[in-house]
């Protein structure tokens, strides 16, 4: 685990609801965010997820911490992400806009807020049967 805490961020593109583009003073870079999975922009509440997560970071008085886990097979940075001292994965989970994605991740923190969103059905758990978006990836890739 890797921290650069004294590094400035600004997030300048939001992708979907667990993936940002960040810029400092070195360039630009891709940020997948971990612990969850949010549904995909053409996946039910995709958009609700996405202008969750840009709500909560875009903008020039938001102060980012980011905190480095490696890489992804796609090359893109893996982290925990924190806009105005919130931590996004766990906002975005007790809010009901994405999943804990339990293949990755044992946070029980980030777990426990899923289960509550679940069972008081908020965001994306008010729906009959919400698809994970790791089953809805499968079900809509081409081949």
């Amino acid at each position: 685990m890797q921290a650069l805490a004294h590094d400035l961020y600004m997030v300048t593109k939001v992708y979907d609801g667990d993936t940002v583009e960040l810029k400092n003073a070195n360039g630009k870079f891709i940020l997948r965010l971990t612990d969850i999975d949010a549904p995909e922009r053409n996946q039910e509440y995709g958009q609700k997820s996405r202008r969750a997560l840009s709500k909560l970071c875009k903008g020039d008085s938001i102060s980012v911490n980011v905190e480095f886990h490696g890489k992804d097979k796609y090359d893109r940075h893996l982290g925990r992400l924190q806009c105005n001292q919130t931590d996004v994965s766990l906002y975005l989970v007790q809010n009901g806009y994405a999943w804990h994605n339990e293949k990755y991740s044992n946070d029980p923190v980030i777990k426990n807020a899923a289960a509550i969103a679940r069972e008081k059905r908020i965001g994306l758990w008010s729906g009959d049967s919400p698809i994970p978006p790791w089953v809805w990836r499968h079900l809509h890739t081409t081949n």
